[in-house]
């Protein structure tokens, strides 16, 4: 299937020189030896060129409704995404044919475009209509990891390096942005996903995995979010690379999975908490049903067949226009465990869900994973109570220590520098629960750098238990870890 996000290409018999005298490639019309012909000029008239965009794309979007509506009742299914990139590309083409032949023939003629502005139109049209319009450019570099448009016009990009700048439009106006925005929602291929004064608030994963955020009528002017993520599939060895790990806490981590202990995964926003989750996904054997819980899709198990052939990705959903259908994460996480799961996955715990994946993991689900916003992984034990006294059940913080002396085994605290690394700080054992506190030990504690060192001993229990599935608990013994190695004594 052609990536959604493919740039708009010239045919390859234009490539080759071909004579297509007087034709058009990519929208631009050329000469009888493939050359582009001399064109009328817009007088560098930005919103002429905008114009003429907006009006290309209007006609393009109008056919591939009807067409669209064609092929769905004639096949009963959505038309292939090969089949709508061809035609998309056609229509372009027709539209401008149509634009240039309507020129010549008005009173007076209007010039026909130059070909560099066709070219223009026509990209900017298919990435509108296959992309993300003025979000393209963005989306398709691989150093870019936030994108902020308080409005169409004042954007601020965050780079992977920690670099904050602020960049050119994304649209021409706010309804432009509003209208990109909701062909992006209409294509998320999944639920109704609405943006409008009754709906203002939308969350959704771009086909490239990019998490979106939208807004509107609760500010002045609409605007957008968007989280990438850079690496879709992550392995142990590969945060190790990274410099997110050592090895000591790669055999840990890698002994834990094995171990099916239960863990969460924890630090700020923009840490790298749902890639270090894909880390540690990506041990476990084939033939485990992981089942996915998450208020937007973000995790991606179910896109990586070969490592994960059997995963089911659960999505909440909001109510529609009459105010029913909601289905919240918490309910999805109760279906989750009738789903036959041999490990349950949530995205983000921010609420409800916590009591039902407390009770999960205290109740024999073993090896379940989550991750949660905290800035330390003592505070990791403060946020899920807090959650569990503002859920339904209203549970205390006794009850709550309770729960999670039961259910959790390791939280593992990651920390985002401002010059852009990512890695752990902190890795807590859960040992028992007294009251209003839980007992723990911070077995591995940030050293002068940050970067988690060898800190209390573990529990001897749960150590024979990672040893059993082998961790080399010498890994221990240095106490400045081994940060400064790649290999180790182990592969």
């Amino acid at each position: 299937m052609a990536h959604p996000f493919a740039p708009f290409e010239p045919p390859a018999a234009a490539a080759e020189g071909a004579h297509l005298n007087g034709a058009r490639v990519n929208g631009t019309r050329v000469d009888g030896a493939g050359r582009h012909a001399a064109g009328g000029d817009l007088g560098g008239d930005q919103a002429a060129e905008s114009a003429v965009a907006r009006l290309v794309r209007r006609q393009v979007a109008e056919r591939m409704t009807e067409a669209t509506r064609a092929a769905d009742n004639a096949l009963g299914t959505p038309m292939p995404d090969p089949q709508r990139e061809r035609l998309i590309r056609q229509f372009i083409t027709d539209a401008l044919d149509a634009y240039a032949t309507e020129g010549m023939r008005a009173v007076p003629p209007r010039p026909p475009l130059r070909p560099d502005v066709e070219s223009r139109v026509a990209r900017a049209v298919a990435d509108s209509l296959l992309g993300a319009g003025g979000l393209q450019p963005w989306l398709n570099r691989t150093d870019v990891e936030e994108v902020m448009a308080n409005d169409c016009e004042t954007v601020f990009v965050r780079f992977a390096d920690g670099r904050v700048e602020q960049v050119g439009p994304i649209a021409d106006s706010d309804e432009e942005m509003v209208e990109l925005v909701r062909l992006l929602a209409a294509r998320t291929g999944n639920e109704e996903r609405r943006w409008d004064r009754a709906a203002p608030i939308l969350n959704l994963q771009l086909p490239d995995g990019s998490r979106l955020n939208a807004v509107m009528a609760v500010c002045k002017r609409p605007a957008l979010s968007i989280r990438r993520h850079r690496f879709m599939t992550m392995s142990l060895a590969e945060l190790v690379e990274l410099g997110t790990i050592d090895i000591a806490l790669r055999d840990l981590l890698r002994a834990a999975v094995f171990a099916r202990l239960n863990i969460i995964v924890s630090g700020r926003t923009g840490a790298g908490k749902t890639t270090f989750l894909r880390g540690l996904a990506s041990v476990i054997p084939a033939w485990e049903r992981l089942i996915t819980i998450e208020d937007t899709y973000e995790l991606g198990f179910d896109l990586d067949t070969q490592a994960h052939p059997n995963v089911k990705a659960l999505q909440a959903r909001e109510a529609n226009v009459e105010g029913e259908g909601a289905v919240d994460m918490a309910a999805l996480f109760r279906n989750g465990l009738r789903m036959l799961p041999s490990r349950v996955f949530v995205g983000e715990v921010r609420g409800n869900e916590v009591i039902p994946l407390l009770n999960a993991m205290s109740q024999g689900n073993d090896g379940s994973m989550s991750t949660i916003h905290a800035s330390s992984s003592a505070g990791v034990f403060r946020k899920l109570a807090l959650y569990a006294a503002q859920s339904p059940q209203r549970l205390d913080a006794a009850t709550t220590n309770m729960h999670i002396a039961e259910g959790l085994d390791l939280v593992v605290q990651l920390r985002l520098t401002p010059d852009g690394q990512r890695f752990v700080t902190s890795v807590r054992e859960v040992v028992d629960a007294d009251g209003e506190q839980v007992a723990s030990n911070e077995v591995f504690r940030p050293g002068p750098d940050g970067r988690a060192l060898p800190g209390a001993p573990m529990s001897t229990e749960r150590l024979e238990l990672l040893a059993y599935h082998g961790f080399d608990p010498a890994l221990l013994h240095r106490p400045t870890g081994w940060w400064d190695t790649t290999t180790g004594r182990r592969p």
